[in-house]
């Protein structure tokens, strides 16, 4: 569905991303993780075509994203930003509307699919009751809700996330992450995110980017990527890594990490 390949970016002089290469299936979520400054951020702007290329190709399926227009881009890729950049007069019914703007004609005129289409994101985010709300109004985790609607009303075969659950408590984390994940079954979406939670990321991907100053360190199953070698090298962190008791899933820790809190060591 989505291929990079021997993708390069710069800022000026400075190469940010080099060389990364990977692919992403229908019903698949690839999560991008990494310390701060590894390019997380860049690939999904580079990606979502907000970053020009030094060199390499974003494809989805046969086409080349740099000979299309950005209108047909918005029409296979859908962007849930780092930065909230919602307009906070908008109520959140404007708001989920402006993501059918690629298949509005000339003249701006709606349809009735393009209506269904925003009433479905709302119903599937949760947010179809604060319709008529502000946006500036709204929690951040309303927010987070009403950025992933927007997405989602585009229908788009592909869906970027760009540390989706940063502001959120850990219940709007499960519950934002549980959704992409119902959504990306039933639509058969090809994911990409990128998250600093580690055992989110074991939780909720099928494969791992490790991205460590611009470059692939590591690529595939929650297991192959989150080890203590690759992960304490990558974040200069001594990290022990073992298997979560009901899940299966690799859950990572400090290293030396002490059994007490509040100083009260336990029994």
């Amino acid at each position: 569905m989505l291929s990079i390949r021997s993708l390069n970016v710069n800022y000026g002089s400075h190469r940010i991303l080099q060389d990364v290469t990977f692919n992403i299936d229908k019903g698949e979520i690839v999560s991008v993780i990494g310390p701060n400054g590894s390019g997380k951020t860049t690939l999904i702007r580079t990606i979502s075509g907000v970053l020009p290329t030094a060199s390499g190709q974003v494809q989805v399926g046969e086409k080349d994203l740099a000979g299309i227009s950005f209108q047909q881009r918005a029409r296979l890729l859908a962007v849930v930003p780092q930065a909230r950049d919602l307009p906070e007069m908008y109520t959140v019914w404007q708001t989920v509307l402006l993501g059918r703007t690629p298949y509005l004609n000339w003249l701006g005129k709606l349809t009735p699919e393009d209506r269904q289409r925003v009433i479905w994101a709302l119903e599937r985010t949760g947010t179809l009751p604060l319709k008529d709300r502000l946006v500036g109004e709204l929690s951040g985790g309303e927010q987070q809700r009403v950025m992933l609607a927007r997405a989602l009303s585009q229908e788009t075969p592909i869906l970027l996330l760009d540390e989706p659950t940063s502001h959120l408590d850990i219940n709007h984390q499960a519950h934002l992450l549980d959704l992409v994940a119902e959504l990306t079954q039933e639509n058969h979406l090809a994911v990409l995110m990128a998250l600093h939670d580690l055992n989110l990321a074991a939780l909720y991907s099928r494969r791992i980017i490790l991205l460590v100053d611009g470059r692939i360190q590591a690529f595939g199953a929650p297991c192959e990527v989150l080890t203590p070698a690759l992960l304490s090298a990558a974040y200069q962190l001594p990290l022990n890594v073992i298997t979560h008791p009901d899940y299966g899933t690799p859950l990572i820790l400090p290293d030396g990490a002490r059994p007490f809190a509040m100083g009260v060591r336990s029994s």
